[in-house]
């Protein structure tokens, strides 16, 4: 493809609009425009010469084809030359010499036109707007209400294949989630015979290396079926205090109350209260973990809540910040349990505040440390404020 081609297909596609509606819309004004540009053109081509009848005014003249006429000679007979139009010439014809009415004629035709054109361009793409809007809510909420399969027959077969998708990926976490609870009951019990049989050794050393095997095996199970449970358990969305569960958690911190500090206040929010408390259960614990101590603001917007975690802890490379994210990825290159679990806590907290509709991001202080931001969107209602988090 030549160059200028292209330069000229790159300036079309960024000139077009982006969205259904826009380019439906646009079609349509082009096509009326060019109808009705051909319809004016046609008709000032085909339109028939006006005839005028009389004759010359001033005389006989000159007229090419017809014999010449002599001083003192007779006038030709009238049929001999054509008439020729009396009075002033006939107006140019043209867009520009239209009457006032056939313009105003055309104008409301046009207008009449594009207004249904852009109500015919608005409803063909509603089903569209409605399956997008489907698929964004999916990635939230697995057990949302089917579409309506509605409108014309594409967005039917398209809305019965939306719905038959959804259809399949329950059916597929409903089967993830009687395999992890298999799986969970037949990891513990071989657990729960190895933690007897270490009660009877007789010697003190072997008995706490047994238990503190044991220990880590079982927290390594634990955090492994917290993850593939995923969101398998289906939790109702209710008015959540967060300042009084942050305040809650501070309080009971198996380290100590004046491990966690919790500053600012905020208003209820929608939220699934068991899996926001386990998001912010591995975030301040990983805080705690790594910086001795965490400290917690919330903040209360009118569109979200954001909730920050700090510590004073090392920190992470910047390069590392999303990937510390992924399943059993950590930092720290050892498997020593106690320094850095087991690599799910954040991958855990990721999934669990998406499924809130909110997000989760770390970043470096300046002042060293890291900090992770919680944000949770708020519903167009929510009660009045009320006291949160002490400060």
């Amino acid at each position: 493809m030549p160059a200028w081609l292209r330069r000229v297909s790159a300036l079309a596609s960024r000139l077009l609009p982006a969205t259904l509606f826009g380019r439906l819309a646009l079609l349509l004004f082009v096509a009326v425009l060019a109808s009705h540009l051909l319809a004016l053109t046609l008709m000032f081509e085909l339109r028939p010469e006006p005839q005028w009848r009389g004759p010359p005014p001033g005389g006989p003249e000159f007229t090419p084809g017809a014999p010449p006429q002599f001083a003192g000679a007779a006038p030709a007979p009238w049929s001999a030359a054509p008439p020729r139009p009396a009075g002033p010439p006939p107006p140019p014809i043209g867009l520009l010499h239209l009457g006032t009415g056939m313009l105003l004629d055309i104008g409301v035709r046009l207008g009449a036109l594009m207004l249904t054109a852009w109500l015919a361009a608005r409803w063909l793409s509603r089903p569209i707007r409605r399956l997008a809007q489907a698929a964004r809510e999916l990635g939230q909420d697995v057990h949302r209400p089917p579409l309506p399969e509605e409108g014309a027959q594409e967005f039917r077969e398209a809305s019965r294949g939306f719905n038959q998708m959804q259809a399949q990926l329950r059916r597929q976490l409903e089967e993830r989630d009687r395999f992890v609870a298999a799986v969970s009951h037949d990891l513990r019990t071989p657990l729960t015979r190895l933690r007897l049989r270490a009660e009877s050794l007789a010697e003190p050393v072997d008995r706490l290396a047994f238990q503190n095997d044991i220990e880590g095996m079982e927290e390594m199970i634990r955090a492994t079926l917290d993850y593939l449970r995923g969101v398998a358990e289906e939790e109702p969305f209710v008015w959540l205090d967060v300042g009084a569960l942050l305040s809650s958690l501070a309080d009971d911190h198996p380290v100590g109350p004046g491990a966690v500090q919790v500053e600012g206040k905020a208003r209820p929010v929608r939220a699934q209260a068991s899996a926001l408390r386990r998001a912010l259960v591995n975030l301040i614990d990983n805080a705690v973990r790594y910086g001795e101590r965490a400290h917690v603001v919330l903040r209360d917007d009118p569109a979200s809540l954001r909730i920050e975690i700090s510590d004073r802890g090392p920190g992470i490379p910047p390069h590392q910040l999303e990937q510390v994210f992924e399943p059993f990825y950590r930092v720290d290159a050892s498997r020593n349990r106690h320094t850095g679990g087991v690599g799910l806590g954040l991958a855990i907290a990721r999934d669990l505040v998406r499924r809130q509709r909110g997000n989760l991001r770390l970043h470096n202080l300046p002042q060293g440390g890291l900090q992770a931001v919680l944000e949770l969107p708020r519903d167009s209602a929510s009660p009045s404020p009320t006291p949160g988090g002490r400060a």
